[in-house]
């Protein structure tokens, strides 16, 4: 195990730069540049743009060398120095703006994610165990309207009908008082009240498809031979449930690591834009639109590096969790 861990790392390394390389691409795909559009938005609004200006924007965000050059100027300074370079957007460090609106994007989707988990895993095992019962078919039922239903059509729903109903505004994740306020114990149980809407929202259908494949995983395990045999031998049913069948069951959830890491920093983007959340999704959304290269190029950068990192972790949760899982073609 510890040999493939490592082997892994060192894997991670050039594929961490191989990624890095596309990511920058990807972000000069688009024809033109943010300053061209910048340029001609405040042309179209009436605001003249000086030579001097112009000259002053491509020195100031090296737009006048080569691309490889930009490129290995961004990348050195995230390495050596931690600097993701500056939005041109929002004249400011890329870093600031990411770091304030982590700290909540991780919150809501930490928050999603333990939801989720907590909801589907026992609605899955009880869904196997009684199989064509009434509430067999009712969760199954259930599942398939979340399934079947985005999560940004629920939140229009549910800010409609609070609204209408109660006439409530169940957006944003902080009072009108509290949300240029400093933060304090006030301003944490104000959050705590209105966090649960978009943690719910956006749970809902993540928790619908994990209830099937729950049912399913488990249900396939429980026609095994050796869950048979383990009955037979007189083994106590829950010992027999809980140590095998669903121990293995469980592996499709673990192996979703690799995105689900990434999905707490990109988050619902729709979701955050309809209940006015400022989570990073909004951010990056906003940063693809205007092309702000840094900015959007950081996500993509940061969004990669956290699948990959959430691959390897989940790896070695299913080989923690599957015995049967071996690596490298032999038994270590």
């Amino acid at each position: 195990m510890l040999y493939y861990i490592i082997r892994r790392i060192i894997i991670i390394i050039p594929l961490l730069f191989i990624l890095s390389i596309v990511s920058f691409v990807i972000i000069q795909l688009p024809p033109g540049s943010f300053l061209e559009t910048y340029v001609s938005t405040l042309k179209l609004s009436g605001t003249e743009v000086s030579d001097a200006e112009i000259a002053r924007l491509i020195k100031l965000y090296d737009l006048d060398k080569p691309l490889y050059v930009q490129y290995f100027t961004w990348i050195k300074n995230i390495v050596f120095h931690g600097d993701f370079g500056r939005s041109f957007q929002w004249n400011r460090p890329v870093s600031q703006l990411i770091g304030d609106r982590i700290g909540l994007t991780m919150l809501i989707s930490i928050l999603t994610i333990l939801f989720t988990w907590i909801i589907a895993i026992p609605i899955g095992i009880y869904s196997a165990l009684h199989q064509y019962s009434i509430f067999d078919y009712l969760f199954t039922f259930l599942g398939f309207i979340g399934l079947a239903l985005p999560s940004f059509l629920v939140a229009l729903i549910v800010v409609w009908g609070a609204f209408s109903t109660f006439g409530i505004s169940v957006t944003g994740l902080f009072s009108a008082k509290f949300i240029n306020a400093p933060w304090s114990w006030a301003k944490i149980i104000d959050m705590l009240k209105h966090i649960w809407v978009p943690m719910v929202i956006i749970g809902i259908s993540g928790t619908a498809g994990l209830i099937r494949t729950m049912r399913a995983n488990l249900l396939d395990e429980l026609r095994k031979q050796y869950v048979i045999t383990a009955r037979a031998k007189g083994l106590p049913e829950k010992c027999l449930i809980f140590k095998y069948p669903v121990r293995i069951a469980v592996n499709p959830l673990v192996s979703t690591m690799g995105w689900m890491l990434p999905g707490v920093v990109g988050g619902e983007v729709i979701v955050s834009i309809v209940l006015n959340i400022p989570t990073t999704g909004p951010l990056l959304y906003s940063a693809l639109q205007s092309q702000d290269m840094y900015l959007a190029g950081s996500f993509i950068m940061i969004l990669s590096t956290l699948t990959v990192i959430g691959t390897l972790i989940s790896d070695i949760l299913l080989a923690w969790l599957d015995p049967r899982v071996r690596y490298g073609g032999v038994e270590k």
